[in-house]
């Protein structure tokens, strides 16, 4: 790879010669201006507003304009002259844990190559002292024209450096937060991560841009005469979210189903099944079509438990009722009480007269069967 920066590298009283390549490429796809009406390049024309004169790359240098409009040549020579140590170094100030470093101030990426045999050695101890602290450097360096930030770390078996913004070039997020206030639910932030755990983690390097592979193909079958436009399905931007805990609910079940694993059954707020509530039972009409509904059973769990304590509370009023009917008979028997005695006695006199007359009959039998029985004895002796 080509080096765009050659330098070296300052730690402490140690140098390192280095090379500074680019560890990023870009692979969009670029595209060039043309006339619309016969296809011709549109390009761009360096020419001095003084003189109208179209100038060449040699002829071009760098000025500062003022407030007025004049401008300041800039060349070279002034810059290389200028006494700053970052000049052709990279100058390590500290080492600090990598946490410490916000993803906001990364900027563009760069491989350091040892340059030259003599730089082995110093490249291979720092390498290693970086990875044994598991912390970073944070060092300043110039490039471009300018003075900027760097963070060296280890990559493989290789010092990497992260151009890093200055901190006053980070811009503070006002007015980018949103302004309602807005509660988030417990069972919301419970769905939430059971999505983050369904989805799981990815690797990387399978992540390719979609996008670059589509506009490869339209521009091949445009160029082979075969490219068809298809009807634009652009989602709509903005779409608001009716209820978060449905569509929580459908993006858990859809990611277990992309990854093979049982939709599963959604849960409510407590946890449960949706539909493993209580049983709930029907209200009966009453006979005869009157329309009015009859009061309906309890709703309960166990319904065993229910059972039992309607049967319980059906033998206690059964109870009750037959408590309240023996002492009302009971209440109103008391002053007939005479009229009871009687009607007890004269019961008892014609059962007794009953019992006489079957006796006085089973008498009156017994004693013509014995006298029939006397008188067939003699005829018995006569005929012998």
């Amino acid at each position: 790879m080509r080096s765009i920066w050659n330098g070296a590298i300052s730690f402490g009283l140690v140098s390192i010669p280095i090379k500074l390549v680019n560890a990023t490429e870009s692979h969009s796809i670029s595209f060039r201006q043309i006339h619309l009406a016969d296809g011709g390049r549109v390009r761009y024309r360096k020419v001095c507003e003084l003189d109208g004169e179209e100038v060449s790359a040699a002829e071009i240098g760098k000025g500062y304009e003022e407030a007025d409009g004049s401008v300041i040549p800039i060349t070279e020579e002034d810059l290389a002259q200028l006494p700053l140590a970052t000049a052709k170094t990279i100058e390590i100030m500290s080492f600090v844990p990598a946490e410490e470093i916000d993803p906001l101030q990364m900027d563009a990426a760069y491989y350091l190559a040892a340059n030259g045999a003599t730089a082995a050695k110093p490249y291979t101890l720092l390498r290693e002292a970086l990875k044994r602290s598991r912390k970073v450097a944070i060092a300043k360096f110039a490039l471009r024209g300018r003075e900027r930030l760097g963070m060296l770390r280890v990559v493989d078996d290789v010092i990497a450096m992260h151009g890093l913004l200055w901190p006053d070039e980070i811009r503070a997020p006002e007015g980018v937060a949103p302004d309602a206030e807005v509660t988030v639910r417990d069972a919301e932030l419970d769905l939430a991560d059971a999505l983050m755990a369904t989805l799981g983690e990815v690797e990387l390097e399978s992540l390719h841009d979609d996008y670059r592979d589509a506009v490869e193909a339209m521009i091949a079958a445009k160029a082979g005469g075969a490219f068809e436009p298809a009807e634009a399905t652009v989602e709509p931007a903005g779409g608001q979210v009716i209820d978060l805990m449905a569509a929580l609910e459908k993006s858990v079940r859809a990611a277990k189903a992309s990854r093979g694993e049982g939709g599963g059954e959604a849960e409510d707020e407590s946890g449960a099944k949706a539909g493993a509530g209580a049983e709930v039972t029907p209200m009966r009409r009453r006979s005869g079509g009157t329309g009015r509904k009859t009061a309906s059973a309890p709703k309960a769990v166990g319904g065993k438990k229910s059972t039992a304590a309607s049967a319980k509370k059906t033998a206690s009023s059964a109870g009750a009722a037959s408590k309240k009917k023996t002492a009302t008979t009971a209440k109103s028997g008391t002053p007939k009480s005479g009229t009871a005695k009687s009607a007890t006695a004269k019961s008892t006199s014609t059962a007794s007269a009953r019992k006489a007359a079957a006796k006085k009959a089973g008498t009156k039998k017994a004693g013509t069967a014995a006298g029939a029985k006397k008188a067939a004895a003699p005829r018995k002796r006569a005929s012998a």
